[in-house]
């Protein structure tokens, strides 16, 4: 298991993830990507996520790979 963290950014700023979770491998950290990514978007609000990023890091704070909100969400037409 590797403890990695879930940041998430927008041009204004960055929400950053203190606790992160332990996961197997890369698949089970994309999956855990899209639950938070998710749960974000379901969360009644004003927000505009299609300019957010989740930033997936690990302990030592190296990014092993973002995931656009717009992967969910599509782009604007």
């Amino acid at each position: 298991m590797v403890q990695v963290y879930f940041h998430c950014s927008n041009t204004e700023g960055t929400l950053i993830d203190r606790y992160g979770a332990a996961v197997s491998n890369l698949t089970e950290a994309r999956d855990r990507a899209a639950q938070i990514m998710r749960s974000m978007i379901l969360t009644p609000s004003n927000e505009d996520w299609r300019d957010w990023v989740i930033h997936v890091s690990d302990d030592d704070g190296e990014e092993i790979f973002d995931l656009p909100f717009t992967a969910m969400l599509g782009k604007p037409h």
